[in-house]
């Protein structure tokens, strides 16, 4: 077969392997593997990044002036209102951003604006909703140190999920589930929310519904038979997950005067001398070989936690590629039509094998460590639904993930995942049985609520909605068979099986899905979504 280099041009995202292929780069975990795939591998590459936003501070402008579905932003402010500005968290973008954070700049665009309205009653919550309360450090380095300086503690804060006085019921919807909001939000005049939206599964009615509730509201579709309901996360016309979302936003809409302002980036992950991770590899020049071998052989001598540091202190070049404002339901629509346009790949196909390499981060571990059960929401709820339309792996297929799948628990930021992991998963992996007869304990467990609240721990039903955000995973795949893992107590916990290389575990695979068996590796880093409307 001639070389399949010389027939495809830079912008074709699916190359299927000949016998001349070069080996693939694929995370597992903090390293880097290059991995020879057999011959008719598809691989399926990220859209190259688009190309960023000239000036975005006007385009903040313009967007706020020209939003969609209501008057500009400067019309429905007068002197003496209460306003509150909700902020995405931590967990978006991975790797964080380069300063400034499109949320700072969001903030310095409408914070000048609110002051020229004559509005000082202004409060920054960040919509941390169950996830960790961030640090002073993490809050300075998203909004800048003007900001920070001029708002914290009092003006700029985490919201708090277990404070009963923070905390206002507005109902429940005509299904039953539970609408509980942040009681500033509630009681302000307006609430400006700004989104940073990493991937379609972000933003929209789920921003407030999600970020601004309690325990009873994020359980009210974080469920396992919600997501077992759901097909595909990223895709929410086919999401029971934001079919519920939205009946709560609607709600939201109702009771308070919600402005959003929603942002997207491109997927421009690396670049200077990590460049190479955002390159075919059929496209290394001599340079770029040397910089992976270089920095694999670097990293082979290094600890964990050493390498761990090393991948999160380099910031991510993203650009932001899109902004507009103003009612949720046509705002987020906007957003998607730029997000999927940075992520989506057309496929015409199904495999029966899946290969996907999990890197060193989730939206669960950032400055933290992807214990087991990150890796088991990573491949299984992130990386499975990364599609549109049909996912990329038949069902009963086998998806094969790398990773050292580590025994390693971050006990300051990931205490209730300790306990869930090692008492509950050795009992029962069924998330309904887990529901029944834990979630509760946990969630109300007065320790794991202290620390949630005081310190940075997660809330302690966290671990729950982690599990259950791989349920649909777990019911479309045949067999799941993580490779490198340096134990294999956690593969057997997780309900995995356990191979020493790629090759091993392609032979595993095709001794239950047939010699013949199509493969398709989702390659990653950056982002890649498949795309197949068949």
């Amino acid at each position: 077969m001639e070389r399949l280099s010389r027939l495809y041009e830079q912008t074709e995202q699916i190359v299927t392997i000949d016998k001349d292929s070069a080996p693939r780069l694929m995370f597992s975990g903090e390293d880097l593997l290059l991995e020879d795939l057999p011959v008719g591998t598809r691989v399926i590459y990220p859209n190259p990044p688009i190309e960023g936003l000239p000036n975005v501070k006007a385009a903040i402008r313009w967007a706020i002036n020209h939003p969609e579905g209501c008057d500009p932003l400067h019309a429905l402010l007068r002197p003496g209102m209460k306003v509150t500005i909700a902020l995405d968290d931590i967990s978006l973008p991975l790797p964080p951003m380069r300063t400034p954070d499109v949320r700072q700049q969001v903030l310095e665009v409408v914070l000048e604006l609110l002051a020229d309205s004559g509005v000082d009653d202004v409060h920054l919550v960040i919509a941390i909703a169950l996830h960790r309360r961030m640090t002073e450090e993490e809050m300075k380095r998203m909004v800048g140190k003007k900001i920070f300086d001029a708002y914290y503690p009092d003006r700029y804060y985490n919201h708090d999920a277990e404070d009963p006085d923070g905390l206002v019921s507005l109902g429940t919807t005509r299904h039953g589930e539970k609408v509980v909001v942040n009681r500033r939000a509630a009681e302000s005049d307006l609430l400006v929310y700004v989104n940073l939206n990493l991937v379609p599964m972000d933003g929209g009615h789920k921003s407030v519904g999600t970020g601004l509730t309690n325990y009873a509201g994020v359980k009210a579709h974080h469920d396992p038979e919600t997501i077992r309901l759901s097909d595909s996360y990223m895709d929410p016309e086919r999401s029971e997950l934001h079919r519920r979302v939205d009946r709560v936003g609607k709600m939201i809409d109702q009771h308070l005067d919600v402005f959003h302002i929603e942002t997207t980036i491109n997927n421009r992950m690396f670049d200077g001398p990590l460049s190479f991770l955002m390159k075919k590899e059929d496209h290394f020049t001599e340079t770029d070989r040397l910089a992976v071998a270089a920095m694999r052989a670097g990293l082979q001598k290094l600890p964990r936690s050493a390498k761990r540091k090393i991948f999160q202190a380099v910031p991510a070049a993203y650009d932001v590629i899109a902004v507009h404002a103003g009612r949720t339901e046509p705002t987020h629509a906007r957003i998607l039509e730029a997000s999927w346009r940075q992520y989506a790949v057309d496929v015409d196909f199904q495999a029966d094998i899946g290969v996907m390499g999990i890197p060193f981060v989730s939206p669960y571990s950032v400055n933290s460590i992807l214990n087991p059960l990150l890796v088991q929401v990573m491949a299984c709820g992130y990386f499975f639904n990364f599609y549109r339309g049909r996912p990329l792996v038949k069902k009963g297929g086998t998806l094969i993930l790398t990773h050292p799948c580590s025994d390693e628990f971050d006990p300051d930021f990931h205490p209730s995942y300790i306990e869930f992991f090692h008492r509950l998963l050795p009992e029962t992996r069924d998330p309904f049985v887990l529901q029944e007869k834990y979630e509760k304990e946990f969630a109300e467990n007065p320790a794991y609520v202290h620390m949630y609240r005081t310190g940075h721990a997660y809330h302690g039903s966290h671990p729950f909605f982690m599990w259950y955000w791989g349920e649909n995973g777990r019911q479309h795949l045949g067999r799941i068979i993580a490779v490198g893992a340096d134990n294999e107590h956690v593969p057997r916990m997780l309900g995995w099986e356990s191979a020493e290389t790629l090759a091993d575990a392609i032979d595993m695979a095709r001794s239950t899905q047939g010699r013949g068996a199509e493969i398709a590796m989702l390659h990653h880093p950056p982002i890649v979504m498949t795309q197949n409307r068949g």
